[in-house]
């Protein structure tokens, strides 16, 4: 293949074969009620920089067609890149809007450090203004049959402000009662503290399991505080990490050896 033909590979073809990862997580102390949730991660989308409204169109048709519990969307909707602000925060609008078609009722955000450079209130707000809350330092129950575990969200770690506090985003009630807790945390490499907390499962995006992955090589195109947990599965003590790799692109249009992602973990 030439270097035009595998350009035109990776931006065209690669960058668009949406990968849906099913993975089951084992949570000890999950209560039953919760055995067999599922939950749908979405990342990184990245809009309009590269990543066409017609390709987030397909991304919600096919999260809907899984028919989730929960839909997990952790950060990075829009791009601080060769475009001004000001537009990267209309499109944040924009993707906003899209994503209101996503139709499970529990759907829960956190903002990533792109939406933080671009402007971190108005990302905020572009989502929220959507019916997608956005969780910054704190939880919210999620209840069945009468049992109860939390969903818990940090501002990022690398751009938020405040700074991620997590005192105040894992709930005392958690920690006293022992209660399985579910973070959602842009960047992966925070997992050293998160562990401290006991938290059962966070979810990360933020490396896009670095983009261009060429055979016999290490990741590419890896950001800071995504360099140790790049894509996938990990543990460290109780606490359980997954990285997705996103579905959008920084820098360059292309992705190679590494698809874009919708994951779906089913707890047990």
């Amino acid at each position: 293949m030439s270097v035009l033909g595998l350009a035109f590979y990776a931006a065209e073809i690669a960058r668009h074969e949406l990968d849906i990862a099913q993975r089951t997580i084992v949570i000890p102390g999950l209560p039953e009620s919760f055995k067999g949730f599922r939950i749908v991660q979405v990342s990184d989308i990245h809009f309009k920089e590269f990543t066409e409204a017609s390709f987030v169109e397909l991304v919600v048709h096919e999260v809907n067609a899984l028919k989730p519990d929960l839909v997990a969307l952790t950060g990075d909707f829009v791009s601080y890149g060769p475009f001004a602000r000001h537009r990267s925060i209309g499109w944040a609008y924009e993707c906003g809007e899209l994503l209101t078609r996503i139709q499970c009722p529990q759907r829960y955000a956190v903002l990533g450090n792109h939406d933080c450079i671009v402007n971190e209130a108005a990302a905020k707000d572009a989502i929220t203004s959507h019916g997608i809350p956005v969780l910054s330092n704190e939880a919210v129950p999620l209840e069945r049959d009468g049992k109860r575990i939390w969903l818990a969200g940090i501002t990022d770690a690398l751009e938020g402000h405040p700074r991620p506090d997590f005192e105040k985003a894992i709930p005392e009630t958690a920690r006293r009662d022992d209660e399985r807790v579910i973070l959602l945390a842009h960047e992966p490499d925070i997992l050293p503290t998160v562990a401290k907390y006991n938290v059962d499962l966070m979810l990360s995006g933020h490396t896009h399991g670095g983009q261009v992955r060429i055979p016999l090589l290490p990741p590419m195109m890896l950001p800071p505080l995504g360099v140790k947990y790049v894509e996938g599965h990990f543990q460290l003590g109780r606490t359980q990490l997954y990285v997705n790799r996103g579905i959008g692109a920084v820098t360059l249009p292309f992705r190679f050896n590494c698809p874009p992602e919708i994951t779906v973990l089913t707890l047990a």
